[in-house]
């Protein structure tokens, strides 16, 4: 019986709809067949680069059909993947593929100057491929064309693949130096139910040899993901995809572009959209209130959110342009999948980071106790079952996230909750960004969410810095609508009719627009430094 691996849940699929329309952007379309045939390309070259069992691969690249190519490639040829991602500088780059110990790097041409800058300080590496998304660029001589290697394209024996192979998912930011998340290829399909699809009454498969038959008799699923690739969120959205055999769309630019998205849910009648809550979302419904009778929407069937927290009141303003929708907000990570899940449809409004607890999730005090529903106590939610293997290269780090409690393993990312009476989870935030001031604890995700209930508030940071008195003073980084008006006083005093006076910012300074990452993330360490430098000036 074949095992548990994506690769073998693709072939299956593959082999069932070749003519299927598997990956679209833009003008281009791959069909199953095509990228099936670029994959097994790509499994070949490793092979006879003498890359063996597990060794790392690199995949450097924007949103495209070769980035899955890549992946699946990797998958048939028992090799673990390792996303990377490419707004990083040369020395972090650096770091990623050492620490990976990458042996295989397939990256944009136009990544190609950054590259040559490290490439000497890799000597792991045996096997550089470029990818060509755009005309007046050329491989550089060090490197491989991928897309010429379809002459190679013989299928790889699936007999010898296991469960146990990996995948490396990257993940950094708050948490400080990148970090490997070991994800087993059994437990990638297991988080995700065995491409079960509770929405559609779908079960779960009982063999990976099952997913193609079955994808024939589905309805399509044509899934459209804005948001990157190399994060987790557009990468699990994607794989789960691919193996429900369904169509992914990709928008045909590099940058995301609200607009593009829904010209593009429209033209391929998109029933699902992946995002990255707010900084997704807020937008998406600004270009919907822009153009109201622009797009037709009535294919879209679910928007699903993972990763960063979106409001009710853009929830509401969605569902007034696409009634039939069901908005899914997922409390997830790059270490922990199926935390919990939030739904709001036009006629039950979900409240923002409310939770219906999922059935292998829990939340523990720092003792490792587990929170009573009801007792008011906050904890760190935690989810068990089919979960990572840890970190790579990171046994002590491992250890804290991957902790053993009442006799079983659990993935605790660090995030902190209380749990209600009726179970449903409220999340407060990630633990390494709580302020602490005057001995009281705040988070700033809800302080965030405070401020961007204003109606002149686009978008909100929230950090703490360094004060003599109360250990830290909450400070926010506000960038208003256009046209939005709104003072200092002001917005402090509408938090505080959201929130208890202690959580209210002391100090908000604006500007034109917050930089966040493609995954929708903030950088809050140079938000810190930047509040610290404006709050000085003002004592100047």
């Amino acid at each position: 019986m074949l095992a548990w691996n994506i690769a073998n849940v693709w072939e299956s699929v593959a082999a069932a709809q070749p003519d299927h329309p598997a990956v679209v952007q833009g003008e281009q379309i791959w069909s199953s067949a095509r990228l099936d045939l670029h994959a097994n390309a790509f499994a070949s070259v490793l092979l006879e680069a003498g890359l063996e069992r597990q060794a790392k691969v690199a995949v450097y690249l924007y949103n495209c059909p070769q980035f899955l190519a890549a992946y699946l490639g990797a998958f048939k040829a028992r090799m673990a993947p390792v996303n990377v991602n490419y707004r990083y500088e040369p020395n972090e780059l650096h770091y990623l593929f050492d620490n990976a110990d990458a042996e295989a790097i397939v990256f944009d041409v136009s990544f190609a100057p950054k590259l040559e800058a490290i490439r000497t300080r890799l000597p792991r590496v045996k096997l550089w491929l470029a990818v060509d998304t755009g005309p007046g660029t050329d491989v550089p001589a060090w490197a491989t064309s991928f897309d010429a290697l379809t002459h190679l394209g013989q299928r790889v024996d699936a007999a010898e693949r296991s469960a146990d192979d990996l995948m490396l998912l990257y993940t950094g930011g708050t948490t400080g130096s990148p970090k490997g998340v070991m994800w087993r290829q059994e437990d990638l399909i297991g988080v995700g139910g065995f491409c079960a699809s509770p929405l559609q009454g779908v079960p779960p498969l009982a063999a990976p040899g099952e997913a193609g038959p079955r994808a024939q008799r589905l309805p399509r699923i044509v899934s459209c993901i804005p948001c990157p690739l190399m994060h987790g969120t557009g990468l699990f959205s994607a794989l789960r995809s691919l193996q429900m055999g369904g169509t992914i769309v990709l928008l045909p630019r590099h940058s995301f572009a609200p607009e593009a998205l829904w010209d593009q849910v429209e033209r391929w009648r998109v029933t699902r959209i992946s995002i990255v809550g707010e900084p997704f979302a807020r937008p998406m419904l600004e270009a919907l209130d822009a153009f109201p009778r622009r797009w037709q929407l009535q294919s879209v069937e679910l928007i699903m959110s993972s990763g960063a927290m979106w409001s009710r009141e853009t929830k509401e303003g969605l569902l007034r342009h696409m009634p039939q929708a069901l908005l899914g907000d997922g409390l997830s990570s790059s270490e922990a999948m199926g935390l919990g899940n939030s739904y709001a449809r036009s006629d039950a409004p979900q409240d923002t980071a409310r939770f219906t607890v999922g059935a292998s999730c829990g939340v523990f005090d720092d003792a490792g106790q587990r929170v009573s529903p009801g007792s008011g106590q906050r904890g760190r939610v935690a989810v068990t079952g089919h979960i990572p293997l840890g970190y790579y290269k990171d046994a002590a780090k491992s250890a804290q996230a991957f902790p053993v409690l009442e006799g079983r393993r659990w993935s605790m990312p660090g995030d902190y909750a209380e749990i209600n009476a009726d179970g449903t989870l409220v999340l407060l935030g990630r633990g390494s960004q709580c302020i602490n001031t005057g001995g009281e604890k705040v988070f700033p995700e809800e302080v965030e969410e405070a401020l961007k209930r204003h109606a002149a508030v686009r978008d909100s940071a929230v950090v703490g810095i360094a004060d003599a008195r109360y250990g830290e003073r909450i400070c926010a980084v506000v960038a208003l609508r256009e046209h939005g008006t709104a003072s200092e006083s002001a917005l402090i005093a509408h938090t505080k009719t959201q929130l208890a006076a202690y959580k209210a910012p002391r100090h908000v300074f604006f500007v034109d627009q917050l930089y966040r990452a493609p995954n929708g993330k903030l950088d809050y360490t140079d938000l810190k430094q930047y509040a610290q430098q404006r709050h000085a000036a003002l004592d100047e």
